[in-house]
């Protein structure tokens, strides 16, 4: 799994912030992927997070498979944060599914350990017997 930041700051920002910010969250370590400087807004026009009118782009994180292909985006405002184990807990099940090819599922709130769900025509309609609420809220 790659990570990356990336925002229309300079990189002489993203290190600002780093050391006078992150640093201090994460007990004096270093934030542990790169912050690419998109300042011309390119990448942002590019997944459409761009704002023309501010110069800024909109909180978004992006979930791209080795093949390119984008499989989840969530696109926030700046007053809401964002839910980094949330985050974690997509990634880890969208690379069981593709390890998988397919032949199983996560359903909603899956969490790495938990039983997953095997797709076909038996399923449909019977998600319920399969998979509790209570397992999704644990």
């Amino acid at each position: 799994m790659n990570v990356f930041s990336v925002s229309v700051d300079s990189v002489f920002v993203h290190k600002m912030w780093n050391d006078h910010e992150l640093s201090k969250m994460l007990g004096g370590k270093d934030i542990p992927f790169p912050m690419l400087s998109d300042q011309n807004g390119n990448i942002g026009r590019l997944y459409g997070i761009y704002d023309e009118e501010s110069g800024v782009e909109t909180r978004g994180r992006f979930l791209i498979d080795p093949d390119g292909i984008v499989q989840a985006f969530e696109v926030m405002t700046p007053p809401v944060g964002r839910n980094v184990n949330e985050t974690l807990r997509q990634v880890r099940a969208f690379q069981l599914v593709r390890e998988k090819k397919g032949t199983e599922v996560t359903p909603a709130g899956w969490k790495p350990g938990k039983p997953t769900l095997k797709p076909g025509p038996d399923l449909v309609g019977n998600v319920w017997k399969a998979w509790k609420v209570e397992q999704a809220l644990e």
